[in-house]
């Protein structure tokens, strides 16, 4: 960082000419450091099955310095939501005007490293009080981007014995998955959250298949010329995928805001994320993007602000690379 100019002193007489020499030698002597780099690279985790790169650092000032123009393929993450969440450093609770220039902000980033075809998924909720929210940050969004798809990320559901038919097998009634409960008279429950398909110019080509399911009717497979003999179709925008059941939430998810691995697996492979790909996280939290993208074989950025969490997501992508070989 280059020093910032300091005045001189008044010429003093010609008998003490020596003494401004040996003052200004001695504030040359003393002249401070410079200023350490403001986002750092916390770790460095390479494996047969991509390379984890971890940033300690504000991700709009770390893309800025750590990712280049057009260079990533597929961008997954989840930024905070402005409702209040308690996190380990940073406050939860910006003004809506502020958060919102701030999220524009991040996609514009978003917008400069992500290649041409690829694709950006953004997970965002609501809370019963505020349902806005997730569709304010879309619109900030899409200010640099088309939105492609929406998807519905189920994280509980219900579903009568009655409407699932009897090819479905259910004995009963069925509730599966896990929420939060709102002790309220005027709102429902709140188990889904949405998942922002961005892209640049809405036309991304994805691979619908790659997180297929199989037709209830096999009838359909001889049928449709489309399915080309496969038992398999496109699952659709709405998808189920619950949180894993924890015993103890400070041990088994010590972040307050995460998203299963499963569900940003399933993004990076519509996006057709596989070896030699660039994911990128801006928010990376305990490194669950980083650990979807080791399962698909890429390569990973992330950042954090939270050393905390990022020593848990350096231990948890060690161990699935690990697990992984």
């Amino acid at each position: 960082m280059a020093k910032a100019a300091t005045r001189r002193k008044s010429i003093e007489p010609e008998t003490k000419a020596a003494k401004p020499e040996k003052t200004a030698a001695k504030k040359k002597s003393a002249a401070p450091p410079a200023a350490a780099p403001r986002v750092t690279e916390h770790a460095r985790i390479e494996a047969k099955r991509g390379t984890a790169t971890i940033y300690l650092g504000d991700c709009l000032e770390g893309m800025r310095e750590h990712v280049a123009d057009a260079s990533v393929d597929v961008v997954v993450t989840s930024p905070p939501y402005n409702i209040g969440i308690r996190y380990g450093t940073y406050k939860d609770d910006l003004p809506r005007d502020k958060y919102l220039a701030w999220i524009e902000e991040v996609s514009r980033e978003v917008a400069r490293v992500l290649k041409p075809g690829g694709s950006f998924f953004l997970n965002v909720g609501n809370k019963p009080s505020d349902p806005w929210i997730a569709w304010d940050v879309a619109q900030q969004v899409r200010k640099k981007f088309a939105l492609q798809n929406t998807i519905h990320w189920v994280k509980a559901i219900s579903i009568a014995k009655a409407d699932a038919g009897s090819a479905s097998g259910l004995a009963s009634d069925v509730s599966v998955g896990h929420y939060k409960p709102i002790n309220s008279d005027r709102y429902l429950n709140d188990a889904h959250e949405f998942v922002f398909h961005f892209t640049h110019e809405g036309d991304a080509k994805i691979d619908r298949l790659a997180v297929g399911v199989p037709y209830q009717d096999k009838s359909n497979i001889a049928r449709w010329d489309k399915t080309g003999g496969r038992d398999l179709r496109c699952r659709g925008n709405l998808w189920f995928v619950p949180y894993e059941t924890i015993q103890q939430r400070d041990k088994d998810r010590p972040h307050p805001a995460t998203f299963p691995v499963r569900l940003v697996e399933m993004c990076l492979k519509i996006a057709g994320a596989k070896a030699g790909s660039v994911v990128l996280d801006p928010f990376l939290g305990i490194g669950t993007t980083a650990i979807a993208a080791a399962r698909v074989g890429a390569d990973s950025i992330g950042f954090d602000i939270d050393l905390g969490y990022l020593r848990i997501a350096e231990e948890r992508v060690r161990e699935e690379l690990a697990r992984l070989l």
